[in-house]
Protein backbone atom coordinates (compact mmCIF):
# COMPACT_ATOMS: atom_id res chain seq x y z
CA UNK A 1 0.00 0.00 0.00
CA UNK A 2 1.13 3.25 -0.84
CA UNK A 3 2.71 5.68 1.87
CA UNK A 4 -0.33 8.67 2.82
CA UNK A 5 0.96 11.78 3.12
CA UNK A 6 -1.13 14.77 3.54
CA UNK A 7 0.32 17.84 6.11
CA UNK A 8 -2.82 19.56 8.08
CA UNK A 9 -4.57 22.10 6.38
CA UNK A 10 -3.74 25.34 7.98
CA UNK A 11 -0.97 26.61 10.29
CA UNK A 12 -0.49 26.33 13.93
CA UNK A 13 2.19 29.21 13.60
CA UNK A 14 -0.70 32.03 14.38
CA UNK A 15 -3.05 29.99 17.38
CA UNK A 16 -4.93 31.34 18.73
CA UNK A 17 -6.43 32.74 16.14
CA UNK A 18 -8.35 35.52 17.55
CA UNK A 19 -8.97 39.29 17.49
CA UNK A 20 -6.54 42.27 17.84
CA UNK A 21 -6.78 43.90 21.19
CA UNK A 22 -6.12 47.16 19.46
CA UNK A 23 -6.41 48.42 15.64
CA UNK A 24 -2.93 49.45 16.17
CA UNK A 25 -0.24 46.97 15.53
CA UNK A 26 2.21 46.42 18.46
CA UNK A 27 5.94 45.93 17.85
CA UNK A 28 8.23 44.29 19.57
CA UNK A 29 11.44 43.79 18.09
CA UNK A 30 13.25 46.58 16.85
CA UNK A 31 16.89 47.03 15.05
CA UNK A 32 19.56 48.18 17.55
CA UNK A 33 22.46 48.85 15.47
CA UNK A 34 23.87 52.14 13.93
CA UNK A 35 26.19 54.75 15.25
CA UNK A 36 23.59 57.80 15.43
CA UNK A 37 20.17 57.84 17.59
CA UNK A 38 17.27 57.78 15.80
CA UNK A 39 13.27 56.78 15.76
CA UNK A 40 12.75 53.21 14.96
CA UNK A 41 9.04 53.69 13.15
CA UNK A 42 6.56 55.61 11.01
CA UNK A 43 3.03 55.11 10.68
CA UNK A 44 0.68 55.81 8.13
CA UNK A 45 -2.88 55.23 6.98
CA UNK A 46 -3.61 52.72 3.82
CA UNK A 47 -5.10 54.60 1.25
CA UNK A 48 -5.36 51.51 -1.49
CA UNK A 49 -3.34 50.05 -4.28
CA UNK A 50 -2.21 50.69 -8.22
CA UNK A 51 0.44 49.91 -10.30
CA UNK A 52 3.54 51.37 -11.89
CA UNK A 53 5.80 51.04 -14.58
CA UNK A 54 9.37 50.82 -13.50
CA UNK A 55 12.55 49.70 -14.74
CA UNK A 56 13.63 46.46 -13.16
CA UNK A 57 17.02 46.94 -11.02
CA UNK A 58 17.02 44.03 -9.25
CA UNK A 59 20.62 42.11 -9.98
CA UNK A 60 19.85 38.69 -10.08
CA UNK A 61 16.18 39.25 -12.18
CA UNK A 62 15.75 37.57 -15.70
CA UNK A 63 13.96 41.29 -16.46
CA UNK A 64 16.90 43.17 -14.93
CA UNK A 65 17.26 46.11 -17.29
CA UNK A 66 13.48 45.62 -18.70
CA UNK A 67 10.30 48.55 -18.07
CA UNK A 68 7.72 46.11 -15.91
CA UNK A 69 4.54 46.72 -14.33
CA UNK A 70 4.77 46.17 -10.74
CA UNK A 71 1.62 46.68 -8.16
CA UNK A 72 2.02 49.22 -5.33
CA UNK A 73 0.44 50.29 -2.18
CA UNK A 74 -0.25 53.95 -1.33
CA UNK A 75 -0.16 55.15 2.41
CA UNK A 76 -0.52 58.53 3.20
CA UNK A 77 2.17 59.82 5.71
CA UNK A 78 0.98 62.82 7.63
CA UNK A 79 3.26 64.34 10.12
CA UNK A 80 3.95 62.77 13.01
CA UNK A 81 4.85 64.13 16.66
CA UNK A 82 6.81 63.30 19.40
CA UNK A 83 4.55 63.62 23.07
CA UNK A 84 6.87 62.03 25.19
CA UNK A 85 9.92 60.47 26.46
CA UNK A 86 10.44 56.79 28.76
CA UNK A 87 12.98 55.57 30.49
CA UNK A 88 13.38 52.21 31.16
CA UNK A 89 15.67 50.04 32.88
CA UNK A 90 16.14 46.00 32.52
CA UNK A 91 14.96 43.15 34.56
CA UNK A 92 16.44 40.28 33.16
CA UNK A 93 14.20 37.53 32.97
CA UNK A 94 11.20 39.83 34.02
CA UNK A 95 11.85 42.38 30.74
CA UNK A 96 11.86 45.96 30.60
CA UNK A 97 10.24 48.07 33.29
CA UNK A 98 9.12 51.89 32.83
CA UNK A 99 11.48 53.90 35.21
CA UNK A 100 9.90 57.50 34.32
CA UNK A 101 8.65 59.74 31.82
CA UNK A 102 8.24 62.95 30.64
CA UNK A 103 5.82 64.93 28.31
CA UNK A 104 6.18 67.61 26.36
CA UNK A 105 3.99 69.62 28.24
CA UNK A 106 4.88 68.99 31.72
CA UNK A 107 9.26 68.80 31.26
CA UNK A 108 10.99 67.38 34.46
CA UNK A 109 14.53 66.15 35.31
CA UNK A 110 13.38 62.60 36.25
CA UNK A 111 14.84 60.97 33.20
CA UNK A 112 18.59 62.79 33.69
CA UNK A 113 17.94 61.88 37.30
CA UNK A 114 17.81 58.17 36.23
CA UNK A 115 20.81 58.27 33.90
CA UNK A 116 23.21 59.05 36.29
CA UNK A 117 22.25 56.79 38.78
CA UNK A 118 22.99 54.33 35.70
CA UNK A 119 19.57 52.69 36.21
CA UNK A 120 18.16 53.66 32.36
CA UNK A 121 18.89 50.91 30.00
CA UNK A 122 16.59 51.94 27.15
CA UNK A 123 14.71 55.17 25.43
CA UNK A 124 11.97 55.07 23.94
CA UNK A 125 9.23 57.71 22.71
CA UNK A 126 5.46 58.56 22.52
CA UNK A 127 4.67 59.35 19.31
CA UNK A 128 1.02 59.99 17.21
CA UNK A 129 -0.31 61.04 14.28
CA UNK A 130 -2.38 63.32 13.11
CA UNK A 131 -5.75 61.98 11.41
CA UNK A 132 -7.34 65.59 11.32
CA UNK A 133 -5.24 66.14 8.16
CA UNK A 134 -6.11 63.16 6.55
CA UNK A 135 -9.80 63.85 4.72
CA UNK A 136 -10.20 59.98 3.94
CA UNK A 137 -9.72 58.98 7.88
CA UNK A 138 -13.40 60.11 9.32
CA UNK A 139 -11.81 60.70 12.98
CA UNK A 140 -9.72 63.43 14.70
CA UNK A 141 -8.56 61.44 17.53
CA UNK A 142 -4.93 60.89 17.45
CA UNK A 143 -3.56 56.87 17.19
CA UNK A 144 -0.64 56.86 20.11
CA UNK A 145 2.54 54.28 20.03
CA UNK A 146 5.90 53.85 21.71
CA UNK A 147 8.81 53.62 19.24
CA UNK A 148 12.27 53.00 20.78
CA UNK A 149 14.91 55.38 19.83
CA UNK A 150 17.96 52.96 19.09
CA UNK A 151 21.81 53.88 17.84
CA UNK A 152 24.51 55.14 20.13
CA UNK A 153 24.82 54.96 23.71
CA UNK A 154 21.77 56.03 26.29
CA UNK A 155 23.09 59.28 26.63
CA UNK A 156 23.25 60.20 23.03
CA UNK A 157 19.48 58.77 22.74
CA UNK A 158 18.21 60.96 25.30
CA UNK A 159 19.69 63.54 24.11
CA UNK A 160 18.57 63.11 20.41
CA UNK A 161 15.26 62.35 22.31
CA UNK A 162 15.47 66.05 23.94
CA UNK A 163 16.10 67.36 20.80
CA UNK A 164 12.68 66.06 19.25
CA UNK A 165 10.26 66.55 21.78
CA UNK A 166 7.17 68.19 20.86
CA UNK A 167 8.51 68.82 17.55
CA UNK A 168 7.00 66.77 14.44
CA UNK A 169 8.97 64.69 12.28
CA UNK A 170 8.27 62.98 8.41
CA UNK A 171 9.12 59.53 7.05
CA UNK A 172 11.58 60.58 5.09
CA UNK A 173 13.38 61.74 8.19
CA UNK A 174 13.74 57.90 8.82
CA UNK A 175 13.61 56.26 5.85
CA UNK A 176 15.22 56.66 2.04
CA UNK A 177 13.80 55.32 -1.93
CA UNK A 178 14.90 52.16 -2.57
CA UNK A 179 15.42 50.54 1.03
CA UNK A 180 13.24 48.06 2.81
CA UNK A 181 11.15 48.54 6.13
CA UNK A 182 8.76 45.83 7.43
CA UNK A 183 5.15 46.46 7.71
CA UNK A 184 2.87 45.19 10.80
CA UNK A 185 -0.68 46.15 10.69
CA UNK A 186 -4.12 44.36 11.69
CA UNK A 187 -5.29 42.53 8.96
CA UNK A 188 -9.24 42.62 7.41
CA UNK A 189 -11.66 41.14 9.62
CA UNK A 190 -14.22 38.89 8.10
CA UNK A 191 -16.06 38.06 11.85
CA UNK A 192 -17.14 33.83 12.36
CA UNK A 193 -16.31 31.65 9.70
CA UNK A 194 -16.63 27.92 8.76
CA UNK A 195 -13.41 25.83 9.34
CA UNK A 196 -13.03 25.66 5.30
CA UNK A 197 -12.68 29.32 4.62
CA UNK A 198 -10.79 30.03 7.96
CA UNK A 199 -8.47 26.59 7.69
CA UNK A 200 -8.59 25.81 4.63
CA UNK A 201 -9.87 22.24 4.82
CA UNK A 202 -11.49 20.52 2.38
CA UNK A 203 -15.06 20.09 1.26
CA UNK A 204 -17.08 16.76 2.37
CA UNK A 205 -16.42 14.29 -1.19
CA UNK A 206 -18.65 11.33 -2.01
CA UNK A 207 -20.81 9.57 0.42
CA UNK A 208 -19.71 11.82 3.13
CA UNK A 209 -21.46 14.27 1.44
CA UNK A 210 -24.62 12.81 1.57
CA UNK A 211 -24.97 13.60 5.20
CA UNK A 212 -26.21 17.05 4.03
CA UNK A 213 -22.90 18.81 5.22
CA UNK A 214 -20.24 19.18 3.21
CA UNK A 215 -18.28 22.52 4.68
CA UNK A 216 -17.59 20.86 7.71
CA UNK A 217 -14.71 18.69 9.18
CA UNK A 218 -15.02 14.88 9.48
CA UNK A 219 -14.45 14.45 12.82
CA UNK A 220 -13.09 16.22 16.27
CA UNK A 221 -9.95 14.16 17.27
CA UNK A 222 -9.18 10.30 18.48
CA UNK A 223 -11.11 9.16 21.77
CA UNK A 224 -8.31 9.61 23.85
CA UNK A 225 -7.82 12.62 25.20
CA UNK A 226 -11.38 12.88 26.14
CA UNK A 227 -11.30 16.70 25.07
CA UNK A 228 -10.72 18.69 21.65
CA UNK A 229 -7.60 19.66 21.16
CA UNK A 230 -6.39 22.88 19.53
CA UNK A 231 -5.21 21.70 16.50
CA UNK A 232 -8.58 20.49 15.12
CA UNK A 233 -9.78 22.90 12.56
CA UNK A 234 -12.93 24.61 13.66
CA UNK A 235 -14.94 27.36 13.41
CA UNK A 236 -14.49 31.05 15.20
CA UNK A 237 -13.00 34.42 14.87
CA UNK A 238 -11.41 35.04 11.25
CA UNK A 239 -9.32 38.03 10.08
CA UNK A 240 -8.62 41.19 12.50
CA UNK A 241 -5.40 39.94 13.06
CA UNK A 242 -1.89 41.16 13.58
CA UNK A 243 0.27 40.39 10.97
CA UNK A 244 4.04 41.29 10.09
CA UNK A 245 5.49 41.35 6.86
CA UNK A 246 9.23 41.34 6.25
CA UNK A 247 11.18 43.39 3.58
CA UNK A 248 8.99 45.36 1.70
CA UNK A 249 10.82 47.96 -0.63
CA UNK A 250 9.76 51.43 -0.84
CA UNK A 251 9.85 52.87 -4.60
CA UNK A 252 9.02 56.26 -3.67
CA UNK A 253 8.26 58.99 -1.14
CA UNK A 254 6.28 61.81 -2.44
CA UNK A 255 5.11 65.45 -0.74
CA UNK A 256 2.09 65.55 -3.44
CA UNK A 257 -0.48 62.48 -3.04
CA UNK A 258 -2.60 64.10 -5.99
CA UNK A 259 -0.10 62.35 -8.45
CA UNK A 260 -0.81 59.07 -7.39
CA UNK A 261 -4.72 59.17 -6.53
CA UNK A 262 -6.78 58.05 -9.21
CA UNK A 263 -10.03 59.50 -10.39
CA UNK A 264 -12.42 59.60 -8.33
CA UNK A 265 -10.18 58.74 -5.58
CA UNK A 266 -9.01 55.23 -4.43
CA UNK A 267 -12.72 53.42 -3.36
CA UNK A 268 -13.54 53.56 0.55
CA UNK A 269 -10.82 56.35 1.43
CA UNK A 270 -10.91 59.14 -0.99
CA UNK A 271 -8.21 61.59 -2.10
CA UNK A 272 -4.53 61.55 -0.44
CA UNK A 273 -3.88 65.07 0.48
CA UNK A 274 -0.65 64.88 2.32
CA UNK A 275 2.55 62.80 1.57
CA UNK A 276 2.44 59.63 0.45
CA UNK A 277 4.92 56.57 0.52
CA UNK A 278 4.74 53.65 -2.46
CA UNK A 279 5.72 50.49 -0.99
CA UNK A 280 5.81 47.35 -3.63
CA UNK A 281 3.25 44.42 -3.32
CA UNK A 282 0.53 44.18 -0.87
CA UNK A 283 0.45 45.19 3.01
CA UNK A 284 -2.07 43.42 5.70
CA UNK A 285 -5.24 45.42 6.14
CA UNK A 286 -8.03 47.35 4.24
CA UNK A 287 -8.41 51.24 3.10
CA UNK A 288 -8.22 53.25 6.00
CA UNK A 289 -6.35 50.79 8.29
CA UNK A 290 -2.98 52.17 10.02
CA UNK A 291 0.04 50.89 8.81
CA UNK A 292 3.52 51.03 11.24
CA UNK A 293 6.71 50.44 8.93
CA UNK A 294 10.51 50.13 10.85
CA UNK A 295 13.81 49.02 9.61
CA UNK A 296 14.32 45.52 8.57
CA UNK A 297 14.89 42.99 11.21
CA UNK A 298 16.06 40.38 8.13
CA UNK A 299 17.29 43.58 6.46
CA UNK A 300 18.63 43.14 2.48
CA UNK A 301 21.28 45.32 1.20
CA UNK A 302 19.57 48.73 0.02
CA UNK A 303 19.00 49.53 -3.55
CA UNK A 304 18.97 52.92 -5.22
CA UNK A 305 15.79 54.47 -5.68
CA UNK A 306 14.04 52.78 -9.00
CA UNK A 307 13.47 54.49 -12.31
CA UNK A 308 9.86 54.92 -12.51
CA UNK A 309 8.17 55.89 -16.14
CA UNK A 310 4.53 55.46 -14.91
CA UNK A 311 2.10 56.09 -12.42
CA UNK A 312 -1.65 54.81 -13.16
CA UNK A 313 -4.30 56.37 -11.92
CA UNK A 314 -7.28 55.32 -13.46
CA UNK A 315 -9.98 55.30 -12.26
CA UNK A 316 -11.29 52.24 -9.52
CA UNK A 317 -14.63 52.62 -9.87
CA UNK A 318 -15.12 50.94 -13.76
Amino acid sequence: MATIHRPRRGSLAFSPRKKAKKPIARIRSWRTDGEDPKLQDFAGYKAGMTHVLMIDDRPNSITTGIEISVPVTIIEIPAMRVVALRAYTDRGYYGMKLITEVWADRDNDNIERALEEGTVREIRAVVQTMPRLVSGIPKKTPDVMETLIAGGDVAAQLEYGRSILGKEYQMADLFAEGTFVDVAAITTGKGTQGPVKRWGVQLQKGKHSRTGKKRHIGNLGPWTPHYVRRTVPLMGQTGYYQRTEFNKRILKIGSDGTEVTPDGGFINYGIVRNGYVMIRGSVPGPSKRLVRMRPPIRGKPPLDAPAINYISTESHQG
